[in-house]
């Protein structure tokens, strides 16, 4: 097994283990029509009022894409992690909401060039050993006018026990201040990069102890 597909394992490893309580946590999933509320404020205005086609990197169990979805976005999600994509399948059809969940890796997107109007991922790239390529290649599938959104934060918490062979490896693990993350969103090529602070409780459904943020970057 090469260095690479031990990583891929061992975060397949940690989220497929995840997946069946994953939501229970209040900054994970949506538990109040308050908290859905927030999060459908946030992203209307980084989507736009018109459909687009939106791909959700590393879409864990359809937090966005789910919310996207029902804003009346073409939402695609994928993931490295069976059992991820298996909940957000659940969660979907319970929703009635219309999202394509696939088997793949969130750094290295299976799809042409221009394929999106907008890329999301939320807490996703701390996850990725080398966070610039992926950058470089979800600029790749966005399209002239696209958009990335980046829901982040930095939290440096203690390593989970299947992250802690690997930490060494993944640059950004624990997260990073959004004044880091963003130059490292200039430096892969956007243009303007915005930073919008997701400091309300009622997003994470507790209160706030870390900087939680969202990076809106253009082509």
């Amino acid at each position: 097994m090469t260095e690479e597909s031990e990583l891929q394992e061992a975060v397949r490893r940690h989220w497929n283990r995840r997946a069946s309580t994953f939501d229970d946590a209040g900054h994970h999933g949506i538990h109040s029509p308050e908290q859905r509320d927030a999060w459908l404020a946030r992203l209307r205005p980084w989507a736009g009022a018109d459909p687009i086609d939106v791909l959700d990197v590393g879409c864990g169990t359809g937090f966005l894409s789910l919310l996207l979805a029902a804003l009346g976005h073409r939402v695609v999600g994928i993931d490295i992690a069976e059992e991820m994509l298996a909940r957000a399948r659940e969660k979907a059809a319970g929703a009635g909401q219309e999202v394509t969940l696939r088997l793949a890796d969130a750094a290295r997107p299976p799809f042409s060039d221009e394929s999106f109007d907008l890329v999301v991922e939320r807490h996703l790239i701390w996850t990725v050993p080398e966070p610039m390529a992926a950058l470089r290649r979800w600029t790749r599938i966005l399209r002239p006018a696209g958009r990335l959104v980046l829901v982040e934060g930095h939290w440096a918490g203690a390593a989970e026990p299947d992250y802690e062979p690997i930490r060494d490896r993944l640059p950004l693990y624990g997260g990073r201040p959004a004044a880091e993350l963003r130059s490292l969103v200039v430096e892969a090529g956007y243009g303007e990069v915005a930073v919008e602070a997701l400091d309300d409780p009622v997003l994470w459904g507790e209160p706030v102890t870390r900087e939680r943020y969202a990076l809106i970057a253009s082509r």
